[in-house]
């Protein structure tokens, strides 16, 4: 006897084929799915280009206004150390992570309307508002747990017994006291603006008040001086 139910099957199969492939209006379905899925490919492959593109420090320095920002950059140990391992811009500036990256590039703009304004565009610019930029990047590293800081560095993974022996102290301290990286390191990559522990301090209250979680309400000002070699008030 035929087999009805293989017949039926294959009929049904065939139907489903042509009717993927016969034209909606222009098109079949079929094409508009796979020319959908592959103009998907390129989107996303641009979307990733220009990703990795504006995370290049060439982009970051390509501004007229970077010039302060990368001769300063240039003496740290970021750009040269024994190890020849370089830690730029986006390292510090841009997350990792796919969603606080995605939120870093959008608040980005702001940077290309300060730009295309001048606000920033002269020494004495920039010197009248190093103390407020800075202050922006400490309030968003103070809340993140310095983040970006971690990216590269982590204190489970510090070797205490062979740091200098003021670092091993202060590094311990800071597991002991859940410190975060930018309490002791604020001026790591650029010049520090006169008055910049006691904006610090403002920025860490400021934080405090939020109640965002794990943010001290004080940090210790002495001791902060005394680990960057200041002498205390």
């Amino acid at each position: 006897m035929p087999d009805n139910h293989g017949h039926r099957r294959r009929n049904i199969l065939l139907r489903i084929w042509d009717a993927f492939w016969s034209p909606t209006g222009l098109f079949s379905a079929g094409f508009l799915l796979i020319a959908g899925f592959l103009a998907g490919i390129l989107f996303w492959g641009g979307f990733h280009w220009s990703l990795e593109l504006t995370n290049t420090e060439e982009f970051c320095i390509s501004c007229h206004s970077m010039e302060t920002n990368l001769g300063e950059y240039r003496e740290t140990i970021h750009y040269n150390n024994h190890s020849g391992v370089r830690a730029i811009c986006s390292d510090c500036h841009v997350p990792h992570e796919w969603q606080y990256k995605m939120k870093a590039k959008v608040m980005a703009v702001k940077d290309v309307y300060h730009e295309l304004r001048g606000t920033i565009n002269t020494s004495e610019k920039y010197e009248e508002r190093r103390l407020e930029m800075a202050a922006a990047v400490w309030k968003k590293m103070k809340a993140t747990d310095s983040r970006e800081c971690r990216n590269c560095h982590a204190f489970e993974y510090m070797d205490f017994t062979i740091q200098e022996t003021r670092a091993a102290q202060n590094h311990q301290r800071a597991v002991d006291e859940n410190m975060t990286c930018i309490d002791c390191h604020q001026g790591i990559a650029h010049d520090l603006a006169p008055g910049y522990l006691e904006e610090y301090q403002h920025v860490v209250e400021t934080l405090a008040q939020g109640r965002i979680p794990g943010t001290a309400s004080r940090v210790d000002l002495a001791s902060i001086k005394s680990y960057l070699g200041f002498a205390a008030d």
